[in-house]
């Protein structure tokens, strides 16, 4: 392989274009925060994605190519790694049941065998780092899942790096936001034994640039890398470091044995916006030791001259971006596996089956901005503008019942993009300014949409539309509609006098037009 002037991987004779990456998981966590750095190194960038749809309100949606594919339907794949000079992948199951693991078995299978027969140069993968001297059956199904797709891909006659990581700290990851929600909300935690675990945690900006220099890899290389920060921390120390950080009191943390990673993750669940099916794996994952075991990586990829990101700065540069409202990705960014993703029926009388419907109107003497101002930052702590005592009854059924529940909140507190999560909604289309039509992702027997609607009638003049929708799923799904039925008016008919009576008060503030 010859290299650029700016040292990317080039194919042979390369005077052409920039190599070509492809990356499998751009609607993640890590995903969607590597691909701006890809393209800032030069490289042009393919995202495969089972919606394009998907990318379309991301920043840099207009630099790369989307195209449609599924990890785990090996007759998708051909096509997008036609061409691919490095593959990133960044795809799990984690969180999608007891067979997540045969899953990620067969998409890992399956990307390797698409790979080869394409002729892609490189295979990156972020796995999870592994502790010392456990045997692979002994580990987490997670980690041992994650050790296990590893293997998959250095098997898979391309050149692939394994790249293994402990916790990720950075704004809007799932770790970072157990240990975010633990130390803030509990001055006094009775916790499991696993918070005397020593960890070895690594910024995500750390971990961007391990991933970017990946690609660089010379083509005989084909192992694993451990990498991590320069501090080697227990659980219980990182909480207490982080309440320092954050300007909490100290907290009081007393271990107790008793806990069991079950019962962890259902006490992580219900205090901490991470839902227990996605807690659990983590939590189990902290019963081991999960320290470097070599820094080889820094032979090929030196680190920064300032040195490697501490757990401190880590946490601080994390709030900051909390606090201001710039959090690029969030562990809910991805779709949580096993969730609700049927496409809202075109038509109410859809030929399917019964859908359920109830509609509300309004007109007011508000320019339709300022309404949609209002529908557009609905949720997270601004609620749902009816009968909050519901709301949160209804979420903390759906988090007792392991669903999502409310506290997902938003991934930024005024404006919406495609895919995002919103409290246990998901964004499924947006027309800015327009129309917001969210997908349920709580626990129901059937599927449920709520569609708000933004139309000007005039300068000062707008009209609200409100849809709610349900499919019900056999005689469950009937019972349940008709069983909440009566509350309708007090859910959906105050959310529509609510948020058209914000829009009012808004329009009427001095120095709006």
């Amino acid at each position: 392989m010859e290299t650029t002037p700016q040292g990317l991987a080039r194919p042979v004779g390369g005077t052409g274009p920039p190599p070509l990456v492809l990356v499998a998981g751009a609607t993640g966590y890590i995903g969607g925060r590597l691909v701006p750095v890809l393209l800032g190194a030069g490289y042009r960038v393919r995202c495969l994605v089972r919606d394009p749809r998907r990318l379309r309100d991301q920043p840099w949606a207009g630099r790369i190519e989307a195209v449609q594919g599924d990890v785990t339907r090996p007759d998708t794949l051909d096509g997008p790694c036609e061409g691919v000079d490095v593959l990133y992948y960044l795809v799990h199951a984690l969180g999608t049941g007891a067979d997540f693991e045969e899953t990620d078995r067969r998409a890992a299978l399956a990307v390797g065998r698409a790979a080869k027969k394409a002729g892609v140069g490189r295979i990156v993968y972020l796995g999870g780092l592994a502790p010392r001297q456990v045997a692979e059956r002994d580990l987490s199904p997670h980690l041992r899942s994650r050790s296990e797709v590893g293997r998959i891909l250095l098997n898979s006659g391309v050149p692939t790096a394994q790249l293994r990581a402990a916790v990720i700290i950075g704004s809007g990851s799932a770790s970072f936001e157990m240990l975010r929600y633990l130390t803030e909300r509990l001055p006094v935690m009775v916790t499991p034994s696993w918070v005397a675990t020593r960890i070895q945690p690594v910024a995500v900006r750390d971990v961007l640039r391990c991933l970017l220099a990946a690609a660089r890899l010379p083509p005989d290389v084909n192992r694993g890398f451990d990498i991590g920060g320069p501090d080697v921390l227990t659980y219980r120390q990182m909480m207490l470091r982080y309440a320092a950080v954050a300007r909490l009191p100290r907290r009081l943390i007393v271990p107790v044995p008793v806990l069991t990673p079950g019962l962890s993750s259902l006490w992580v669940g219900l205090v901490t916006p991470v839902p227990a099916s996605i807690a659990r794996p983590l939590v189990e994952s902290l019963r081991h030791e999960v320290v470097c075991r070599e820094n080889d990586f820094a032979r090929y990829a030196p680190g920064p001259p300032e040195g490697l990101i501490g757990f401190d700065e880590a946490v601080r540069l994390a709030l900051k971006r909390v606090r201001d409202t710039d959090v690029a990705t969030h562990w809910s960014s991805a779709s949580l596996p096993g969730a609700p993703s049927d496409p809202l029926p075109s038509d109410p009388a859809w030929s399917g089956g019964t859908l359920y419907e109830d509609r509300r109107e309004a007109h007011i003497e508000a320019p339709a901005r300022e309404l949609w101002r209002v529908v557009e930052g609905i949720g997270g702590e601004n609620g749902w503008y009816s009968f909050p005592l519901a709301w949160s009854l209804r979420g903390l059924l759906d988090r007792l019942a392991g669903g999502v529940g409310l506290r997902r909140g938003r991934r930024d507190p005024y404006a919406l993009r495609l895919g995002d999560s919103l409290d246990f909604w998901r964004v499924e289309e947006i027309e800015h300014g327009h129309v917001l039509r969210l997908r349920a992702e709580m626990r129901l027997p059937g599927r449920a949409w709520l569609e708000l609607t933004v139309t000007p009638e005039g300068p000062s003049r707008s009209t609200y539309r409100q849809r709610a929708l349900f499919r019900p799923h056999g005689l469950a799904g009937h019972a349940y509609w008709w069983s909440v039925a009566p509350f309708h008016a007090l859910v959906f008919g105050g959310m529509a006098r609510n948020i058209t009576r914000r829009a009012l008060q808004e329009a009427a503030r001095p120095g709006l037009e």
